[in-house]
Formats: structure tokens, C-alpha cells, sequence
């Protein structure tokens, strides 16, 4: 290893150092300068290699390798400094942010989520004490119960802006002028040897016509499809023939399941598929109604091209046929008996979804709609029946919460959308009424959960404006589940079914339940009490109101 003796810097093997000044003057001789002859030096071996000792007794640190380092070093260190600090603040933040949103933090952060100032002398006294009987605050709750004061007044002022106020029924000429295809096709007379609403129209198609070929269900969705090959090919065996002409038999379902969502259904119409007097469309929910007519598949995707009434009644082609193979058989044809057969739909969505009525009725009032679901069904069908099958709205609302939301599910989310929800709620009933909040497609997509499925009385009502209270079923989710037997007997009297044998009723009540909650949900836990309290005072007049219409405590809901 060589070394300058003059600059102490270290040198390479081939490196003339001829950058240093000492060493390379303007008059600098090789052979007569004394430093580079090595004279009167006192060699020094340093890693076995010699090396002058006056390099260690002159070191100089002025050279401008010796200032590169240096600069090195501290670009170096300042670098780690900083990096340092942008770490130390990202892991602050974090803290400060999950810190408020789980009620962590020592003091009060600006990062606060439910932004409601609190007031504990507006706490309900009676909902909290009701909330200790079975819950202890924790921390991880503390700013979700010093919420609930603020809400409560957001609530206060929605149960103030409540009236149950009886819609104006229109006129069966302005429904005529609405949908007027639709009336030219269904007839306003059904088949009296059917029990159920059927009729035979003309089929002006020939062999080699796919009667099915425009279908938009078949044509939209791929799981249809199936169903649908199978329709073609036994399309031309159930036609029926009569003065050189071809009629196929149409069908409407006898009743429809209307409502609601995620409370219990999908089990009831399991268990009715069951019985032998009974047929469904051939999928579960069309959503014809409510959806599909308007061309509605996902309103987040737009429109699409309108489902026309013969897409929808094609649905029930199967059922049809089985109609129509008692209606040809002897025992009907000769004895004057008819066919029992009844035909079910089991839309979730009829009882309250008319969010599709603003871009085509124009003629609102006040931001009302003009028309709603029932009005047509009931301008075809004014003797059809009614399946309304409820549950407790808060704990509704929390299925359909765990059901639909895709991620970062939990309570406090859960909490979260809830408070926001509600002060969407209160500024609509501010400046609509009630009617015209809980049909606003703007609010109702701009929720982040469905409260307005809950109100349920404001849809029963509306519904009892042309349906008769005899025509219509409103079952609770509860006695379902605690005594389904019972709730089944009362399904099957209301639609005059036959009597059934003991295997055939086992097999329909002993089934296991359907559509229940999924194992990831269920690890999620209960809402926060906080959350459920918030939830009970909102629902409670809509319940209240409930109970009246229906001469029935058992809607208030007050232990579930």
C-alpha cells in the first residue's frame, strides 16, 4: 500500500500522483526532489507492505478527495434523518387514524369519524338504560356512544316530519296510456276452468321459428340459457291446435312474494316449490316489475333495451304447460273440474323498489310518483294475492348490510354508513314528504345502506290504497323461524291449497333453512349496541304505525 508523504493520500498501484501540489510543482524534478527519492524517510510496513512514517506524523486533510467523503458522509446521514422522520409521521398518522376510529386515543382527534358534537344531556335515558342490561361500554366504543346524543336529534327531527297522508289512486285510462303494449297483450279475462290467471294467444310462428330467440333473460344472462334450450325443444308438443290455427297457453303468476329482502323469502319459496299444487317462474326473482320493464339490469350500469311483457311471460312456460295438460285431460274436459295449479313469483323487490319511475313518468307531484308497481298489477290482476314476509328492520338492515357491502366490513363500518345515512334521510323529509324520501332514487342510491327498506308501513299502506287487506299476507321472519309449521299452515290456507299428506309435510317444514347468513359474516358479530339503539329509535314509529294497520303487537318489534 503507497502513500503520499506529503497529502497522505492513499494511492494506487499505477497512480503517478500527479494531482498533488505539494508533490508536483511548477519546477519539480523527479530525480532532485528528496520526497520522491525517498531520502531521509523512515519506511513503515503497514499491511506487510512498506510504508513511509512521516505519511502518519503529516496527515493532511485539506485535499478535495478528503472533502468528497466528509460531504459523503453527512448527505449520508441527513438522507437517513430524513427517511427516518417520513416513517416515524406515517406511523403517527396511522395511529391517530385507527386510534379515532376505535376510540383509542387519550384525547380527542380531528380525525373523529361520526362528526356529532356531543351533548350527554340530550341522552335518552331510557334507550341507554336498556342498553346496560346487556352491554358494558368498552374502548373500543367510547365515541361511537358519544354519537348517539347527536343522532338522536337528526332522529327527532325525522319522527317530526313523519304523515302517513293516503296516496291519490290514478285512473285505470292513465295507466292504459303508460303502457299501452302491455295492455294489448294481457287480456282482461282469464280461462274459468284455471285456477290460476292463464289464456291462450295466437302463435303466428312456424316450425323453424325460435319463439324464444329475442328473449332478453335468456339473452342477457348465460344461467337462463339452459332453461330456455329446454323450452325450445318442447315448445311445438304443448301448442294447441284449433281451426288450422296454433294457440299457446299464457300464464301470470296467482301470487307473488313481494317483499322483503333478507327477511326469510328465498326459505319461503323453497319450501312452497314443494308443494305439489304449486309452480314458480323459472328463475326466483325476475324483478320484471320493479326492473326489468324499465330495462334496468344494474341501475349503476344504465339502461338497457326494455324487457317487453312477452319476455316476462315466457318465464312461466313450463308452469303453463302443466296447466295445460290437466286442462286437456279427461277428468277436466268431461267433469267440469278445473286445474288447481297455481304459479308463484318471488321478487323481493315489488313491495318497494319504483326508483325507475322518474325517468319515465313525468307527471309527479311534488316529487311523488304518479304511478306505482301495484297499479298495475292490480289494473290486470285485481284478484291476485299478496306474500309479505318481514323481520325486525334493525337486524334487517344489518343482514342486508353484511349481504351486499363487497369490503372493510364491520360494526363500526356498519355505524358509520348508518349516521351518514340518516343525516341523508333528514335533509330529504326537510323539504319532501315521506313518500317522496322514500321513493327518491337520488337519496335512495345515495345511502350508503338501505334504511328505507325498513319503513315497511309506508309500502303496506300504499299497497292496501288498491289491494284489499284479505288479499294480502304479512308474515314476521321470527314466528317463521321459531314455528315454521304454523306459519306454513297459514301460507297454505291463505292460498287454498289442498290438504297434504305427513311426508309431504315433513319434507316441506323439516327442510333445512335456505339463504342463511354466510360463515365469513357470521365471525363479524353483532352490531354495536350504540348502532342498535340508533337503529330501534328510528324504526319505532314506522313500527308503531305497523302494529296499528295490522291489529298485531307483535310488529313493534320490542324484543327479538
Amino acid at each position: 500500500m503507497r502513500y503520499c508523504i506529503n497529502c497522505c493520500i492513499h494511492l494506487l498501484p499505477n497512480d503517478l500522483h500527479r494531482q498533488c501540489f505539494r508533490c508536483r510543482g511548477p519546477d519539480h524534478n523527479n530525480q532532485k526532489c528528496p520526497v520522491c527519492r525517498g531520502e531521509n524517510k523512515i519506511p513503515l510496513y503497514t499491511d506487510s507492505k512498506q510504508m513511509k512514517w512521516l505519511a502518519v506524523l503529516e496527515v493532511r486533510t485539506d485535499h478535495c478527495e478528503s472533502w468528497n467523503g466528509f460531504f459523503c458522509l453527512r448527505k449520508g446521514k441527513l438522507c437517513s434523518l430524513m427517511f427516518g422522520l417520513i416513517i416515524m409521521t406515517l406511523v403517527m398518522v396511522s395511529y391517530i387514524l385507527t386510534g379515532a376510529k376505535h376510540g383509542l386515543l387519550l384525547i380527542p382527534s380531528p380525525f373523529h369519524y361520526g362528526a356529532f358534537a356531543s351533548n350527554p344531556s340530550l341522552m335518552d335515558n331510557e334507550s341507554l338504560s336498556d342498553m346496560k342490561d346487556y352491554y358494558q361500554p368498552s374502548k373500543m366504543n367510547i365515541s361511537y356512544v358519544k354519537d348517539y346524543p347527536s343522532i338522536k336529534l337528526i332522529i327527532d327531527t325525522i319522527t317530526s316530519k313523519i304523515e302517513f297522508i293516503t296516496r291519490q289512486r290514478p285512473d285505470l285510462e292513465e295507466l292504459r296510456k303508460q303502457e299501452p303494449h302491455m295492455f294489448s297483450v294481457i287480456p282482461n279475462k282469464f280461462l274459468p276452468n284455471s285456477k290460476n290467471p292463464c289464456w291462450y294467444e295466437e302463435y303466428r310462428g312456424n316450425t323453424t321459428t325460435d319463439p324464444y330467440a329475442t328473449n332478453s333473460y335468456a339473452l342477457y344472462s348465460k344461467r337462463f340459457r339452459i332453461i330456455f334450450d329446454y323450452l325450445r325443444k318442447v315448445f311445438w308438443n304443448h301448442l294447441y291446435h284449433y281451426k288450422d290455427k296454433h294457440y299457446r297457453l299464457r300464464c301470470l303468476p296467482h301470487f307473488y312474494i313481494i317483499g322483503q329482502p333478507k327477511c326469510g323469502t328465498t326459505d319461503l319459496y323453497d319450501r312452497l316449490r314443494l308443494h305439489p299444487d304449486v309452480r314458480f317462474s323459472a328463475i326466483k326473482e325476475p324483478h320484471w316489475w320493479t326492473r326489468k320493464r324499465f330495462g334496468i339490469i344494474r341501475l349503476r350500469d344504465g339502461f338497457h333495451d326494455r324487457y317487453p311483457v312477452e319476455d316476462y311471460l315466457d318465464l312461466f312456460d313450463l308452469a303453463a304447460h302443466q296447466i295445460q295438460s290437466v286442462l286437456q285431460s279427461d277428468a277436466v274436459k268431461e267433469h267440469g273440474k278445473r286445474s288447481n295449479i297455481i304459479i308463484g313469483e318471488a321478487s323481493a323487490s315489488t313491495m318497494w323498489d319504483n326508483n325507475a319511475w322518474i325517468f319515465f313518468y313525468d307527471n309527479s307531484t311534488e316529487g311523488e310518483p304518479p304511478f306505482l308497481i301495484q297499479d298495475f298489477i292490480h289494473a290486470f290482476q285485481p284478484n291476485a294475492k299478496l306474500i309479505i314476509m318481514l323481520r325486525d328492520p334493525v337486524e334487517r338492515l344489518y343482514s342486508d348490510y353484511l349481504y351486499f357491502a363487497s369490503a372493510n366490513k364491520s360494526a363500526e363500518d356498519f355505524h358509520e354508513k348508518v349516521a351518514e345515512s340518516l343525516q341523508l334521510f333528514e335533509g330529504c323529509v326537510l323539504d319532501f314528504s315521506l313518500r317522496a324520501c322514500v321513493y327518491n332514487n337520488t337519496l335512495n342510491n345515495a345511502m350508503p345502506v338501505r334504511l328505507q327498506v325498513g319503513l315497511y308501513v309506508v309500502y303496506l299502506l300504499d299497497w292496501l290504497t288498491v289491494f284489499n287487506k284479505d288479499q294480502i299476507l304479512v308474515l314476521r321472519l321470527e314466528d317463521h323461524a321459531s314455528n315454521m309449521r304454523y306459519t306454513m299452515h297459514m301460507v297454505f290456507q291463505f292460498l287454498d291449497l289442498g290438504p297434504l299428506s305427513e311426508k309431504q309435510e315433513a319434507l316441506i317444514t323439516k327442510s333445512p333453512a335456505s339463504n342463511t347468513r354466510r360463515p365469513e359474516d357470521r365471525s363479524l358479530g353483532p352490531m354495536l349496541p350504540t348502532t342498535k339503539a340508533i337503529l330501534r329509535d328510528f324504526y319505532r314509529p314506522f313500527n308503531t304505525k305497523l302494529a296499528q294497520v295490522l291489529f298485531d303487537d307483535a310488529f313493534l318489534w320490542k324484543r327479538t
